[in-house]
């Protein structure tokens, strides 16, 4: 079907024939697909009308991403319903790109007459300080405060440095802050939240969310680059994107539009910035400073460690760090000794019993580490459908054990620990603190509690003195773990963060944390983590002579 919209197709075509990130790629192929199979169509008048507005604000011109999304996310509907057919989106750019200026302009288009979905279509701005849901709004008053255009303008809209009101529909533009009072009484036409990246967690996305429905076409929009918050919405948002890109699941009103670089690799050629911002062909001083910027990225990462992030949209080595080289973890595929009675330490880590648990055996033979290591998890854990790994292939070989049940049951942990028990020494158990309540009673009953002083609870500031010996194991060749495909995947699942990043007391030392949350587990490596805090409990004897073990 042809796109009888020229602001759409004339994009489609710059991202299939030209230079863009494969996620544009795929997203020009799902909107194609989509004009192609639905009943769809774009209300090209109102998009013109809208385009008309671009004129009053000091921008050199709309950019072709811009009246993109314009004409997808405002103008685009469905045939039957009259409703908009991607009511949702998620614009994740590069730092520059003028997605502040994109929300402003997108902004007086949705309070303007031109817009007839509803009568009190407010816009809602809201970010996790006031300044980032402010500056929106700025260019509109700017706009509006123009002399060539303000008496026009003047006929249409009432504003103040707190909002902007239009005279006919009643809409209203407002920015908000997560400090805001009375948001719960909030009646959105559309919600924006503005600089997603610095969410921790869903309570500012839920506020707003539940303000919408009380008008006729509501939308919402999540605008950002990349930052160092994990596991929060940002990352769930962009696990959601990559799905619907790749087709495992329908989009459910959702326009994912994602520029970034490809790998960081892109960086090292300057035709390929584009990629994550589409601006920089008419954009020369931001091309300038872009520019200056990486030779000061490329001479020394950490003097500017944002600059990957914000502006490439990529998680750099300076930010976000891999455990080890990924041509050390297959070095670990070595057969394991016979280790019958020998010392070691147990490590368990997981998240919630019904999702994923794994307990890690640990051996010390002077630099040498032997490590047996077993995972369960839960059949009805709601990641299960997520994780592409071969999990049933492991089941079936032995190193994984499925869980027919609603939980992973402690019983089934601590028969396991007894099993290890019958064979080896266990100097001492290790897990994380706020996790030993569920498994005290059950590790209790086969010897391990506090009294006994045979249980640790790991700390972070334990992790961070472990991590410097489990890279000098990984480089060196030091651990042996077997054919363990579970465990090796869990390395590759896991990240090194700096400590304290985030809260702004940056420690120097490196923690562990999940590179994604939902379908990508790190229990078995957490597990070996836990086991390797209290390694030094084994005492170590000559090399190669496990007999030696006391038990």
């Amino acid at each position: 079907m042809t796109i009888r919209c020229k602001e759409i197709s004339a994009y489609l075509r710059k991202v299939e024939r030209g230079i863009a990130c494969k996620d544009q790629k795929k997203l020009a192929a799902h909107v194609r697909r989509c004009f192609g199979n639905e009943s769809i169509y774009t209300d090209t008048a109102r998009l013109e009308n809208y385009m008309r507005l671009a004129k009053y604000f000091p921008y050199d011109q709309i950019y072709p991403w811009e009246a993109f999304l314009m004409a997808l996310w405002n103008c685009t509907y469905w045939k039957e319903s009259g409703l908009p057919r991607w009511p949702e989106l998620l614009c994740v750019i590069g730092r520059g790109a003028g997605k502040d200026g994109y929300i402003a302009w997108d902004s007086l288009c949705m309070i303007s007459p031109y817009n007839k979905d509803d009568r009190y279509y407010d816009v809602d701005i809201c970010a996790n300080v006031l300044t980032q849901s402010q500056r929106p709004l700025k260019d509109v008053l700017n706009a509006l405060e123009d002399d060539e255009y303000r008496a026009k303008l003047e006929k249409h809209f009432i504003w103040n440095c707190e909002a902007v009101t239009a005279k006919k529909n009643g809409g209203m533009i407002q920015p908000w802050a997560s400090q805001s009072r009375n948001l719960d009484g909030l009646r959105s036409g559309k919600v924006v939240l503005n600089e997603i990246h610095g969410f921790e967690n869903y309570a500012l996305v839920n506020v707003f969310t539940t303000g919408l429905g009380k008008k006729k076409s509501p939308r919402i929009g999540y605008f950002s680059t990349l930052g160092d918050v994990r596991d929060g919405p940002l990352d769930h948002y962009m696990e959601r994107a990559k799905n619907i890109l790749d087709g495992e699941e329908p989009d459910d009103g959702m326009l994912p539009f994602i520029c970034r670089l490809d790998s960081e690799a892109d960086v090292r050629k300057e035709k390929m910035w584009v990629k994550a911002n589409p601006s920089l062909p008419y954009k020369d001083s931001l091309r300038d400073e872009i520019r200056r910027e990486y030779k000061i990225w490329k001479r020394d990462p950490q003097r500017l460690p944002s600059f990957m992030v914000k502006r490439m949209n990529v998680l750099s080595a300076a930010m976000e760090l891999t455990v080890t080289d990924y041509e050390n973890i297959p070095m670990t595929n070595t057969e394991l000794p016979d280790l019958a009675g020998a010392a070691c330490t147990v490590g368990i880590d997981y998240m919630k019993t019904s999702d994923f648990l794994s307990v890690n055996a640990h051996f010390r033979d002077g630099d040498m580490r032997y490590d047996i290591n077993h995972s369960w998890v839960c059949a009805a854990s709601k990641d299960l459908p997520r994780i592409r790994a071969p999990w049933r292939e492991w089941a079936a070989k032995g190193l994984l054990t499925v869980i027919d049940d609603i939980e992973i049951n402690p019983a089934i942990v601590a028969e396991y620990i007894s099993g290890l028990a019958q064979k080896y020494y266990i100097e001492k158990v290790a897990l994380d603190g706020f996790r030993y309540a569920v498994l005290a009673s059950a590790l209790r009953g086969i010897g391990f509690d506090n009294e006994r002083k045979n249980i640790k609870l790991v700390k972070p500031t334990d992790i961070m003195k472990t991590a410097p010996v489990i890279e000098s194991c990984f480089v060196n060749g030091y651990f042996v773990w077997g054919d363990n495909p579970v465990l090796r995947w869990a390395v590759g699942n896991t990240k090194m963060i700096r400590s304290g990043v985030k809260a702004g007391t940056d420690t120097g030392n490196y923690v562990y944390a999940k590179i994604e949350a939902k379908s990508r587990k790190t229990d078995p490596f957490m597990a070996l983590v836990a086991s390797m805090v209290i390694e030094d409990e084994v005492e170590v004897v000559n090399p190669n002579d496990f007999t030696t073990y006391h038990f």
